[in-house]
């Protein structure tokens, strides 16, 4: 197994759709990329922590690879906007890839150019891609929300 780990906004729906993709083992929303050691909700909430709220994503390469998980990351959100996604403003709504081997890294790399360079986005992708740092895990009624909540 290995992880996976992106930022794209509000991470309830960024959870509920990784989840769908074959061979995404388990799924863990929480925080990362922040200064503040064990942060909570409201402690990210206030943009003081420069967490983002974001996904882990543990997969079975042999089942689907890190490039098809970028892809999906790519589809579910704007990555034009900083530091927001729709409705939600903020550093915490922030896009971000988050790699944990050289090869996540150059893999997504080469993923932002060539969508930057595909027209897809007439505004420049703002995603940041940055080392994977401590991930801290959200409380659990944020785990699978959607999912405890009949929304998918």
């Amino acid at each position: 197994m290995e992880k996976a780990t992106f930022a794209a906004g509000c991470f309830w729906g960024v959870e509920a759709a990784f989840r769908r993709v074959e061979g995404v083992e388990s799924t863990s929303v929480g925080y990362i990329g922040g200064t503040t050691e064990n942060p909570t909700y409201g402690d990210v909430c206030t943009g003081q922590t420069g967490h983002a709220e974001a996904i882990e994503v543990v997969y079975d390469p042999s089942r689907v690879t890190y490039e098809d998980l970028v892809s999906v990351f790519w589809d579910i959100h704007d990555p034009t906007t900083l530091n927001r996604q729709g409705p939600d403003i903020g550093t915490q709504y922030r896009s971000g890839i988050f790699y944990h081997t050289p090869g996540q890294e150059t893999a997504a790399r080469a993923s932002r150019e060539n969508l930057q360079q595909s027209g897809r986005f007439r505004r420049e992708i703002v995603t940041e891609i940055t080392p994977a740092t401590t991930f801290y895990m959200a409380e659990d009624y944020h785990q699978q929300y959607f999912e405890k909540r009949s929304r998918i």
